[in-house]
């Protein structure tokens, strides 16, 4: 593979044909899905429980972070319990507890951190932290047994947009990432604004699919000295001032038309900017990954442009773009073959980065190598 001279080094987890069985219990409770799995390996998914708060907070119109927390007080002992029973597993045959440290909502990461350390406690397991968008991109190690870093990966999702260069298993730079909005926030906030509600991203994918995406022209903001950063704050604008003027002067807008305008300038400014990022560092492999990688049409677009370049393409089935367990357990993996353990300082994070700085920031709240 032509790395483009980023690649330095071997790899420093174990590959699975030299590894025997590790099982790893999962904890995800970063916002409003309370979700627990068993993992083997990193890559097969022995079982996945997700409980989901969507109907509760829809009727507010986004994730109330109080009521969420509550929630997963509620679910977590639950999921828990379901996970290693689907799995026909015990809590004793375990080799570590893995779980979300950051970021996220704190409230509710407090919860699955809190349950994870007492079960660590208990029974004496390695207690592995999780980086909650380290998760996302590992989805994909679940999907393709066969993807192996490094490669590039889009992540998007309501809270983050970021290009990020995976060097190895766990271990990526941020070359790109939002200015402002992340991809879902601004699908969030332009779905409420034209009358979809809450949760944005799939109401305006099924929306957009009986209108005309060139019906409006909204801008593609580019960020001068970082060709690789997003911006959507002036798309989103762009898209409220239309929808203002035409109320104003008393027209009638196609909300279809809106939301297929939106999503097909949306979706150009993420692949434009992965497509072009992996030309210059001569990556061979793209990986998509977040929430928002379960909309069909930057699926399908990426997928294209992807492969008009001779890129390989990676993208994990929709439900494991969502939040899940299953995804924690396959990055946690990685960490717990390097060595790496989290004592009982572990804490919620919600403002834990990604990339090199995370691995320091991670080290110095309980992680030891």
């Amino acid at each position: 593979m032509a790395a483009g001279g980023f690649w330095d080094g071997k790899r420093s987890a174990m590959t699975q044909n030299e590894q025997k069985e590790i099982l790893l219990l999962a904890v995800e409770s970063s916002c409003d899905e309370t979700a627990a799995a068993v993992v083997a390996n990193g890559r097969q998914v022995l079982s996945d429980v997700i409980a989901s708060q969507i109907d509760t907070h829809t009727i507010y119109g986004g994730v109330v972070p109080e009521i969420a927390s509550r929630q997963h007080v509620e679910q977590i002992n639950f999921v828990i319990r379901q996970a290693l029973a689907q799995a026909g597993r015990q809590l004793t045959e375990m080799d570590g507890i893995a779980v979300t440290c950051g970021p996220g909502l704190v409230g509710a990461l407090l919860v699955g951190v809190s349950a994870a350390k007492a079960l660590a406690l208990a029974t004496d397991l390695p207690l592995i932290g999780v980086h909650h968008i380290e998760g996302h991109i590992s989805a994909n190690y679940i999907e393709y047994p066969e993807l192996t870093p490094p490669f590039l990966c889009l992540v998007v999702s309501g809270g983050h947009t970021n290009l990020a260069l995976v060097r190895d298993y766990g271990i990526c730079d941020i070359i790109g990432q939002t200015r402002d909005d992340a991809a879902g926030e601004c699908f969030d906030k332009v779905a409420r604004a034209i009358g979809l509600g809450y949760p944005g991203g799939p109401k305006i994918d099924r929306a957009a699919r009986e209108g005309n995406p060139h019906a409006f022209e909204f801008p593609r903001t580019k960020v001068e000295g970082a060709e690789y950063d997003f911006s959507f704050s002036g798309l989103k604008s762009a898209v409220l001032n239309t929808l203002h003027q035409a109320q104003q002067n008393g027209q009638p807008v196609s909300v279809p038309d809106l939301a297929a305008s939106f999503q097909w300038t949306a979706v150009e400014i993420l692949t434009e900017h992965t497509v072009q990022a992996a030309r210059a560092l001569g990556v061979e492999q793209v990986a998509l990954a977040g929430g928002v990688a379960a909309n069909s049409a930057l699926r399908q677009r990426l997928k294209s442009a992807c492969e008009a370049d001779g890129i390989r393409f990676y993208v994990p089935r929709p439900s494991l773009c969502t939040d899940n367990a299953a995804m924690i357990g396959a990055a946690g993996y990685y960490r717990f073959v390097r060595g790496e353990r989290a004592d009982m300082t572990l804490n919620a994070m919600p403002d834990l980065p990604l990339g090199d700085r995370e691995r320091r920031y991670h080290a110095n709240a309980g992680a030891r190598g």
